[in-house]
């Protein structure tokens, strides 16, 4: 079997450094795991994770010029359930719901640009509020030059 990239096979960890494993690969074939390919949660000791002799899937990442394989545990899992992460995003930036929960057809234009504008002012005043507060009360006005 040839390797490609993108290709996902078993393999055998054979050594572990503090950087990465190295790993048999078939056909005997060698491939490393850098320590931010080996799982999506942050990696301090590779050894909490991997032990010699560990078959583990790895997905093949990149094969360099002079031949060199580059391997993946964390790529070679299936993705997570795609609805359950959309369901922990917002519709956009600042976990404000930017959308009406009525439908653009039940409501008229007049409606929209004034629920529109109040939800706009109530944000403006927000972070006017949040902004005042962080400069600490000091006014420039009624400071003194000299």
């Amino acid at each position: 079997m040839q390797l490609e990239v993108g290709s996902i096979v078993e393999g055998k960890i054979t050594g572990i450094t503090s950087f990465g494993a190295f790993v048999e690969l078939p056909e005997g074939k060698n491939g490393m795991i850098h320590i931010s390919e080996v799982s999506t949660n942050f990696v301090k000791d590779i050894k909490d994770y991997l032990k010699e002799g560990q078959i583990v899937k790895v997905k093949v990442i990149n094969i360099s010029e002079k031949g060199e394989v580059a391997l993946s545990i964390k790529k070679a899992q299936a993705p997570k359930n795609k609805q359950v992460l959309n369901q922990n995003r917002s519709n956009g930036p600042g976990n404000f719901e930017w959308q009406s929960a009525k439908k653009s057809s039940d409501v008229s234009f007049e409606e929209m640009m004034s629920s529109f504008k109040h939800a706009s002012e109530e944000k403006i005043s927000d972070l006017k509020r949040a902004t005042e507060s962080k400069r600490g009360g000091f006014s420039r006005r009624g400071a003194q030059r000299s």
